[in-house]
């Protein structure tokens, strides 16, 4: 989440996609933390948030029932998008029951997607996937106190300063009037409503387009909750009319180093060097474009747009760009991706990718340190090392890469 929230995590909170399955391919979290030890840091607390606005009546409301919370604990070291593969994702994320529930809702609420799309001139498609992958329409929104789910966070102290500017936002919203304590619900992460708004996206984006004076991203009538996803969706750049990205076929010959973040490219460039849609046409022109292989060669690869970036702003983990893009595709009856997955392979988990690098850098292809993060270093590192075994070097960190180098 480079733009608004947690660098590699969540920005908006777990997506209905996260909450339906637990996950649990990373190692036990040893939580320490304790209830007396969160009522003493809300003690703590409770002077910044009065130094920053926020009235003692509507701090000691929104802190009355707060309790420590371990799960909150648990599922921030284990997200979704980071401990399964990118197949095993999608394949919960644009599932046949969301793509079809997708379709009932895009009837259901016709009318009310052309008023939001008239003025915000964002695609209802991607609102409705969006409202799908969050909350499976609605249906999962988090019953977490908001409260109690943020102070945890923040008392567990790995990321103290943003999600003390969370709980703050979310002492501005109920000090606005916008909703109540009890009604303030929220994923484990404190992603709020319909589309799973942080407090800090909802100060900034969220919008009373029923206009009764509140902005209810949690009633029952969706109407606040997709205009302001289409409010924050047009402030990050959205593009109307045009895709997020389009699946592609490589050239036999084709250079893996222009792949990536790092490489954008006139489309007519990429078309020169025999880059192809995934059908075999020639390739739409919708501006400058990367090349991204989310499972490096063996598996799909798409030509990506601005549009790309702009859902990055909502959460910038390839994986949920990707389930967004395709999710809303399908529900305007596109097909499903041609290429398959290496479905062979597994996810590595923290202490793997860790391995990984050190092994790497102890071969001689430095990684610049043993984080756990695939990077760029830990990419290029990788891609060194497939050349040297004469491998296709696509930079995927990828288990059978690990066993050959153990």
């Amino acid at each position: 989440m480079r733009k608004m929230a947690l660098a590699a995590a969540i920005l908006f909170g777990a997506a209905s996609v996260h909450a339906e399955t637990p996950v649990t391919e990373e190692a036990a979290v040893t939580i320490t933390g304790t209830n007396a030890g969160l009522q003493a840091w809300i003690a703590n607390f409770r002077p910044r948030a009065l130094a920053a606005g926020i009235d003692a009546a509507t701090f000691d409301a929104a802190f009355q029932d707060a309790t420590f919370d371990p799960v909150v604990i648990d599922r921030d070291r284990n997200q979704g998008e980071f401990t399964r593969t990118i197949w095993d994702y999608l394949d919960r994320a644009v599932s046949d029951q969301r793509i079809a529930s997708g379709k009932e809702m895009l009837a259901k609420h016709s009318a009310l997607l052309d008023r939001i799309e008239a003025r915000y001139h964002v695609d209802r498609a991607v609102v409705l996937a969006v409202w799908g992958l969050e909350s499976s329409y609605g249906a999962f929104m988090g019953d977490h106190h908001l409260t109690s789910s943020l102070a945890s966070l923040a008392y567990d102290g790995r990321r103290a300063a943003f999600f003390e500017e969370q709980l703050i936002a979310a002492l501005k919203i109920l000090q606005n009037g916008d909703v109540t304590p009890d009604r303030m619900t929220s994923s484990w992460a404190g992603a709020m409503g319909h589309t799973q708004f942080m407090p800090t996206s909802y100060l900034a984006s969220a919008v009373d387009f029923t206009g009764d004076g509140r902005r209810d991203i949690w009633a029952d009538d969706p109407a606040d909750a997709l205009a302001s996803t289409a409010a924050y969706l047009q402030k990050a750049g959205w593009v109307f009319g045009r895709p997020w990205g389009v699946e592609i076929t490589l050239p036999a010959d084709f250079d893996y180093d222009q792949s990536g973040d790092r490489v954008e490219k006139p489309v007519t460039d990429w078309q020169a060097m025999g880059v192809r849609l995934a059908d075999g046409g020639d390739l739409p022109d919708h501006g400058p474009a990367k090349v991204l292989l989310p499972a490096g060669a063996q598996g799909a690869a798409f030509l990506i747009f601005a549009n790309f970036r702009a859902i990055e702003a909502y959460n910038a983990a390839d994986a949920y760009v990707i389930g967004i893009g395709h999710l809303a595709d399908r529900l305007q009856g596109g097909a499903p991706f041609k290429a398959t997955w290496p479905r062979h392979l597994r996810a590595m988990p923290e202490g793997e990718r860790i391995e990984l690098q050190r092994l790497l850098t102890a071969a001689g292809f430095d990684t610049g340190g043993a984080d756990g993060k695939i990077g760029p270093l830990t990419v290029a590192a990788v891609k060194a090392y497939q050349r040297a075994q004469g491998q296709v070097p696509d930079g995927y960190a990828s288990p059978d890469i690990l066993d050959a180098l153990r």
